[in-house]
């Protein structure tokens, strides 16, 4: 496994994959990982995405365009694949997002699967929020999905003035 890190205004991300971009992690939040011992610091594996993700925090890129390999269940890959069609500035409720894949009963799944997305901001389980517009649950914590939402919608506001 390799890795590099990414300086965002989030903090420090995480980038780890072998051949593609297999994760994205928060510095902070219930889904903080460490790289492990045997992982190989190169940033050369991952200069396509660091492109794009300065390109996004700048405010010049609203969609990524990235080989993945997001290692999930058919179930999570599903609801990892509907995330990719959020609109950048947008959001949906977990139980459009459980209509979006065929499973309008799914809402609470869809939570879980959200969750464990191992590829944050590029597949953007951070535009999913509660029915009622709250900020629920989010791996990097409720003030990066704040961030997040926020900084996607004031570049939106700017690019049309």
């Amino acid at each position: 496994m390799h890795y590099c890190y990414f300086d965002s205004p989030l903090g420090k991300l995480l980038l780890n994959g072998n051949q593609l971009l297999e994760g994205l992690h928060f510095p902070t939040g219930k889904t903080r990982i460490e790289p492990e011992k045997e992982w190989v610091y190169n940033e050369d594996l991952f200069l396509e995405a660091i492109d794009q993700l300065g390109a996004y925090f700048n405010g010049e890129l609203t969609t990524f365009d990235l080989k993945l390999n997001a290692r999930g269940t058919h179930f999570q890959k599903k609801v990892w694949q509907q995330l990719l069609k959020i609109p950048f500035g947008e959001t949906i409720s977990y139980g459009e997002l459980a209509k979006r894949i065929g499973n309008p009963k799914a809402s609470r799944a869809v939570g879980m699967a959200n969750g464990k997305n191992p590829i944050s901001i590029i597949v953007p389980c951070h535009r999913v929020i509660g029915k009622d517009g709250s900020l629920t649950g989010f791996g990097g914590g409720i003030e990066v999905k704040k961030n997040l939402i926020e900084m996607e919608k004031r570049i939106i506001k700017n690019n049309k003035k």
